[in-house]
């Protein structure tokens, strides 16, 4: 686990007021370096889509993948190119609006196509139109149901029984296949990543298609707990690649090889610095009440997710005596604690004594925190804040109910 130093969050709060969302570059820049033996790697920018963290991957030559309209905005803003096999943007969906699909025509974005009718729908209106398939294998796998993007429960990607439909529709339009893209879902473990080679293998060959790429998508684990071993990067490019080299003797010339990391990159790198305005005990247990909630970070509340909480007291991690803890929000909601598990359940975590005024940091909310944000009990979105070395720079100022107001001034 990766800590900013609590000194540096103690001003930074200071300046720029709590809740706020802090992340260090050299954490990010570290997580992409793990990662260059693969071919390209595609950020999901949907993990943390500020464009200055985008910007931050233009300029480490990483491409990203775009699952929105906006998304597709973001990476044009920063710079992105969109056209051609190996694009800076590749929109990834289920499905497509009108206003989207005008768009990825415009730019030529190429588009990892998740149902047939998208197939359809773009060929259509752009014969020749560059096109991934995103391949639902049978199965999935995730830190939670919800994260599962595979199986016959998962909304996600086109059946793997029913791909001839997708191909046929491909060869109707003469649409310009690319290649396939396999996600399971978030939090994978090698073994499931190893079914997810074995079934790409098995796709190419029982197809008899010709692929430019392949993609083993994203899912990638960080540790949230102090004592989870880091990802091994190395053997899961050992595991694509060989899969890649199966794919090559199918079709008979060299395959790029893909990686799109979302979490993996961003999570470490972030914090979620708050306040403490309150403590209180209710018949056994003592509440830490914050200023920071589920609208700020949902991933417990929504996933029952783990993350590791600090105390700091005058510029320094608080130490002493630790007592079970219940930490929560200030929304008007029994949901809005982030020491609980999936399902609901509270889990008091053992904390050293938290006072009015210090500050509480919650690790790794760099991924599906700020992304995932909300207005809910008409709260302003948090800023952000980006260390970088010696610098750190606000990337987003908070936002304010007069601009959360004026939207509905009609």
């Amino acid at each position: 686990m990766k800590r900013i130093n609590a000194s540096l969050l103690e001003r930074l709060a200071a300046e720029h007021g709590t809740p706020l969302y802090v992340y260090d570059a050299n954490v990010i820049r570290e997580r992409i370096a793990s990662l260059r033996s693969f071919d390209l790697i595609r950020y999901a920018q949907k993990a943390c889509s500020n464009i200055h963290v985008l910007r931050l991957m233009r300029d480490e030559g990483i491409a990203v993948d775009a699952v929105s309209l906006g998304e597709i905005e973001r990476g044009v803003r920063v710079g992105y190119g969109a056209g051609g096999a190996k694009s800076g943007i590749v929109y990834t969906a289920d499905v497509i609006d009108e206003a989207t699909l005008e768009r990825v025509i415009e730019l030529g974005v190429p588009v990892n196509a998740g149902s047939p009718d998208m197939l359809d729908q773009l060929g259509r209106r752009n014969p020749g139109h560059e096109v991934w398939l995103r391949v639902n294998p049978g199965f999935g796998h995730g830190h939670s149901k919800k994260t599962n993007t595979g199986g016959e429960w998962s909304k996600h990607g086109i059946w793997h029984e029913t791909l001839d439909q997708a191909l046929r529709l491909i060869e109707k339009h003469h649409l310009d296949l690319v290649g396939l893209h396999m996600h399971i879902g978030s939090g994978s473990d090698f073994e499931h990543l190893r079914e997810v080679c074995d079934a790409m293998v098995a796709q190419v060959r029982a197809l008899g298609i010709d692929v430019k790429a392949i993609s083993g998508g994203g899912g990638l684990p960080i540790p949230y707990g102090v004592d989870e071993a880091a990802f091994d990067t190395g053997a899961l490019h050992r595991l694509w690649d060989d899969a890649r080299k199966e794919v090559e003797s199918i079709v008979g010339h060299s395959v790029h090889l893909e990686i799109e990391p979302g979490r993996y990159l961003v999570g470490e790198a972030g914090q979620l610095v708050s306040r403490v305005r309150s403590t209180k005990r209710m018949g056994p247990n003592r509440f830490v009440l914050i200023d920071a909630g589920f609208h700020n970070l949902v991933r417990p509340a929504m996933y029952g997710s783990y993350h590791e909480i600090d105390v700091v007291h005058d510029g320094a991690r608080a130490g002493g005596q630790r007592e079970p803890s219940v930490v929560a929000g200030p929304l008007c909601e029994s949901g809005d604690v982030f020491t609980q598990e999936e399902g609901g359940l509270v889990v008091p975590r053992e904390l050293p004594e938290a006072r009015v005024g210090d500050l509480v940091v919650l690790h790794d909310a760099g991924a599906y925190a700020s992304a995932m944000a909300s207005n809910y009990n008409t709260h302003p979105l948090a800023p952000e804040v980006l260390v970088d070395g010696d610098s750190a720079r606000l990337i987003r100022r908070r936002q304010t109910v007069d601009e959360l107001l004026a939207l509905e001034d009609l």
